[in-house]
């Protein structure tokens, strides 16, 4: 510690003298050597040396010359990880988010929540805002208590629950031998996957198809939904006919296959037998499906 002091006052007075160059040369030199003596084979240097070296090269431009223990490029690269400890700090808040809320606030809105069951957040941030008290719309939505809900179950606990009441219907078009187009009508039961009905015609019509489901679901057989798609067939008749059965229609979105996925298996099952087996006729292939 004594001779730090020696040396940083003998410093002191070459600076003093005009030779500040000399003397910072002289304190890079003695630290260096310092740095030495503490180490046998390598020399270990610690946070004040690499400090020492970084407010060196910051006052004086000649310090590569009195280098000798490290590169240079090492004593650039402990300035610029000093410097991006330094701004990470600086730009580190000591409590990171949004400020807290006023506990009075936050007493008031569920005090108003409580006696208010009917008001939400809208309405409770324009009461507040009268009252003079700027909080935001969001901070009182999350203020709100959470009322408790009855837990619902999943889509596939609903699909599960009510396949037996579930039939999906499509259309598909089958080619004959003699150049004909057949339209083939399937009702396809969700519960075990069986075809309820199956019709063919030349010409369908809504009223056709309608029939087809009075055919299909006789006296109280029928299912209480019925998925189909977006096909223009489906008109005011077949849809009066199926409501008149007390039948729920679940309509899948617009050029979505997917959401009958069921009658599109079985549809593609029998356009794969169809290729395979083209000799025979189309009424025993849709039949073997």
């Amino acid at each position: 510690m004594l001779t730090t002091l020696v040396v940083l006052l003998r410093s002191i007075g070459l600076t003093c003298r005009g030779h500040r160059a000399v003397a910072l040369e002289n304190l890079a030199l003695r630290q260096q050597l310092a740095a030495l003596k503490r180490t046998r084979t390598r020399p270990h240097l610690r946070p004040t040396d690499r400090l020492f070296w970084i407010l060196l090269a910051t006052a004086w431009r000649e310090w590569r010359t009195a280098l000798m223990v490290v590169q240079p490029e090492t004593v650039l690269r402990w300035h610029r990880q000093w410097l991006r400890r330094r701004w990470a700090h600086r730009s580190t808040r000591i409590r990171p988010g949004r400020p807290s809320t006023d506990a009075a606030i936050r007493a008031l809105v569920r005090k108003m929540a409580s006696a208010n069951p009917l008001w939400g957040a809208p309405r409770i941030h324009g009461e507040l805002g009268k009252l003079g008290l700027e909080v935001s719309e969001r901070t009182v939505s999350r203020l709100l208590p959470r009322r408790g809900r009855p837990p619902s179950q999943t889509w596939r606990t609903f699909l599960d629950n009510h396949a037996a009441a579930l039939v999906s219907m499509d259309f598909f078009t089958v080619p004959t031998l003699t150049g004909r187009i057949l339209f083939v009508l399937v009702l396809l039961g969700h519960q075990r996957r069986r075809v309820v009905h199956l019709a063919i015609t030349d010409h369908p019509t809504a009223a056709w198809t309608a029939q087809q489901i009075i055919e299909a679901f006789p006296e109280e057989t029928a299912p209480r939904y019925l998925v189909r798609d977006r096909d223009a067939i489906y008109s005011d008749v077949f849809r009066r006919r199926v409501a008149g059965m007390d039948i729920r229609e679940v309509v899948s979105a617009p050029s979505s296959p997917w959401h009958n996925p069921y009658a599109e298996r079985l549809i593609g099952s029998c356009a794969a037998s169809a290729s395979i087996t083209s000799s025979f006729s189309t009424r025993h292939i849709c039949v073997a499906c």
